[in-house]
């Protein structure tokens, strides 16, 4: 009998570990960050000094193409290119207030669009190496309300869910009354109570879509149990030292947040939009994408595994160079040579930001006066690698 009765033990002790297991995997609760597993201040080991003869050869290079692509310096933001974390080139022109007449200085933090997609998509990477989250879970064992039953979490983060952007499905007729101001939690309410069916069958083709980026936002709050802006702080900005970065909050910061302008410098005014984080919403600096840059790839900060799955393509139904991975776009080429980047576009700011992990090299560019000569800048990892762009004045 004592054996019978210490067999049900374990097998109910057994039982109880596989339910804890599921429920923890299917529906996790929010969680404190511990400090050392997330929080802490992070040292990025810097790569081999480069030396003063091979920075001012690159450097006359850089300007050359700078001075080309914004001729009688019409650039308005900052721009910056770096290699193993050290600054080769950088410049900052223009007004960050056109009306103060306030020049554009290296601490200016301006709005980074959708480039805000890849440090959102680097917190969530964190979470998953912190076991909070993983890559094939379902949303709605995180979002209860969330209405569409195949979507995980990698999903939203390569862009194949195929949900609906929420600039078009809030434009419609008794969705939205468009003189209130979004939030994040609108959106899931909208998708979850009015009917807003997916535009293809989940994980089927690509699509990119902000709305992924939204939900991630309301992800990372569920799980981390704090705002977007204060888990972005403790996970991100704080451990990597960028102290210019920040989360806009619309009800707070609209007065004084770096405004975005036309390419004839009249004033782009906020709309119901403005409160959505997650697919944008943070404004940030060339140095300090940099740290972003160098914490991303550093295996001290990012799990190496995760990274390389970030970095694989998941949109190549049909053959191409294109491609988007989680959180980063990319162009994979036949030769093998692969280039990451990611730029943005939000009413007049608009961002770039490139990274090269095979050379170690970081290209920012950042305005907030309507220009895409910022996206231009990617021509110039050719200077670094055998990368089949052309420079401006080929």
């Amino acid at each position: 009998m004592n054996f019978i009765k210490k067999a049900n033990i374990l097998q109910i002790l057994a039982m109880s570990l596989v339910l804890g297991s599921c429920k923890q995997k299917n529906a996790p609760e929010a969680v404190s960050l511990k400090k050392e597993a997330i929080e802490e201040a992070v040292v990025i080991k810097p790569g081999p000094k480069l030396t003063e003869e091979y920075i001012d050869a690159k450097k006359k290079s850089i300007a050359y193409f700078y001075d080309k692509n914004w001729t009688r310096k019409s650039a308005n933001g900052g721009f910056l290119v770096a290699q193993n974390g050290q600054i080769i080139f950088e410049k900052y022109d223009g007004y960050a207030n056109y009306k103060a007449k306030s020049q554009m200085k290296s601490t200016t933090p301006l709005h980074i669009a959708s480039v805000s997609k890849v440090i959102t998509a680097t917190a969530v990477l964190k979470l998953v190496s912190a076991k909070k989250l993983y890559l094939e879970q379902k949303v709605n064992t995180i979002l209860k309300e969330f209405p569409y039953p195949d979507v995980t979490i990698r999903t939203l983060l390569n862009h194949r869910t195929g949900m609906r952007n929420y600039a078009y499905f809030t434009e419609k007729k008794g969705i939205w009354d468009r003189h209130k101001i979004l939030s994040n939690q609108d959106i899931l309410t909208i998708m979850a109570t009015k009917g807003i069916d997916l535009e293809f069958k989940t994980n089927t083709r690509f699509s990119y879509c902000n709305t992924n980026y939204a939900i991630l936002a309301l992800v990372i709050e569920k799980i981390t149990g704090m705002s977007y802006k204060d888990a972005m702080e403790k996970i991100i900005f704080k451990p990597l030292g960028m102290k210019n970065t920040y989360v806009f909050d619309y009800e707070k910061d609209k007065k004084t947040a770096t405004p975005s302008y036309r390419g004839n410098f009249s004033l782009v005014n906020m709309d119901y939009l403005d409160a959505i984080y997650g697919d944008k919403n943070i404004y940030s600096t060339p140095r300090d994408l940099l740290k972003f840059d160098d914490g991303r790839n550093s295996p001290n900060f990012l799990d190496p595994k995760l990274l390389k799955q970030a970095h694989i393509g998941y949109s190549n139904e049909h053959k191409g160079t294109k491609n988007y991975g989680l959180g980063i776009r990319m162009v994979n080429w036949d030769s093998g040579k692969n280039f990451y980047f990611h730029n943005g576009w939000w009413h007049g700011n608009t961002s770039a930001y490139i990274t090269m992990p095979d050379e170690r090299v970081t290209i920012i560019a950042l305005s907030n006066r309507m220009d895409r000569r910022t996206y231009k800048v990617k021509n110039l990892a050719r200077l670094f690698g055998e990368y089949p762009f052309k420079l401006a004045d080929e």
